[in-house]
């Protein structure tokens, strides 16, 4: 019986689509959890018959699909965070010393991801491979740790004994980072820190999409559309002037930092969002909250919707 306890992920970028590098240096990925696998449609026969069965039904095409959760920590998720930014790799790019950062653009970046049940006698190994991210989602909530989720969209599978096809992998040590958290830090709107905001939630979407031909079980390579970030945050209702922002369609600016017990930093910038809602929605005698979805948009100083900054201690 394979236990969650002796399962282990892995990644390593890909140099070309769909092709595992040989002797590769497969990370150990920090997750809470996964759902990654293979993933097929039915289809199934319309014929009418008088006997009301079906009478015939196929699988799909192949896709791999399935979601990485996770607990964010500083520099473990670099790689994977510039992959769904679809970001040039990290570069020195803003005033502050020791700073680099990235951004949404056009940069694509494939995986394979190696999935290892280790207290399997036989197939063991689960390879994913021609993976792209295709979103993910930051859960920032009060008194907690900060979650988020990569949503994976790939190619094919194989399960396999061994990794002897790979040639030599290698398994560098993993980071041990501390989980960051949402109360060590703070967050800013329109420059100025907001005491009162109980959670914020974000999500990036690429849209990518498979593409299916005639004549093969796997997608050729995934479609790709529009960087959308949206998310809202919640907070105390004190005064009108969030509200008022929704109301007269005033743009705005969100970035919020967050430091790790080391010193280390990550921030995270949104440069123009436009509130899309807000009400005071009064469901109790308790604290009334107000809820402001967003909308990101790209902002022409920075050249995009969304920057990541991370700062060493």
């Amino acid at each position: 019986m394979a236990d969650g306890s002796r399962h282990s992920l892995y990644a390593v970028k890909e140099d070309t689509y769909n092709v595992t590098p040989t002797d590769p240096a497969l990370e150990l990925v920090r997750i809470t959890g996964t759902t990654l696998g293979l993933a097929k449609d039915t289809l199934e026969s319309q014929e009418i018959r008088s006997d009301r069965q079906i009478a015939e039904m196929r699988m799909g095409a192949n896709r791999v699909a399935g979601d990485i959760n996770f607990e964010l920590s500083y520099t473990t998720f670099d790689t994977l965070l510039e992959a769904v930014l679809m970001s040039a790799p990290w570069e020195v790019d803003t005033p502050v010393a020791g700073t680099d950062q990235i951004k949404c653009g056009q940069t694509r970046n494939s995986f394979t991801f190696v999935r290892n049940f280790a207290d399997l006698a036989t197939k063991s190994y689960f390879v994913y491979t021609g993976c792209e991210i295709n979103q993910m989602t930051l859960s920032i909530p009060a008194n907690n740790m900060i979650t988020g989720t990569f949503s994976v969209v790939g190619a094919s599978q194989t399960i396999v004994n061994d990794l002897s096809a790979m040639g030599t992998p290698t398994f560098p040590p993993a980071t041990t980072t501390a989980a960051l958290d949402s109360f060590t830090g703070n967050l800013n709107e329109n420059g100025t820190t907001i005491a009162v905001i109980t959670e914020i939630q974000l999500t990036l979407n690429n849209n990518i999409e498979p593409r299916y031909v005639v004549g093969q079980k796997n997608s050729i390579r995934n479609s790709v559309g529009r960087s959308n970030l949206t998310g809202q945050i919640t907070a105390y209702f004190e005064d009108a002037s969030l509200v008022e922002k929704f109301i007269n369609e005033v743009e705005s600016d969100i970035d919020f930092q967050l430091p790790d017990p080391d010193g280390n930093v990550q921030k995270h910038r949104l440069p123009r969002i436009k509130y899309t809602g807000g009400q005071p929605d009064v469901t109790s005698e308790g604290p009334i909250t107000l809820t402001l979805p967003f909308q990101a948009l790209l902002d022409p100083a920075t050249g995009t919707n969304y920057l990541i900054e991370r700062t060493p201690a």
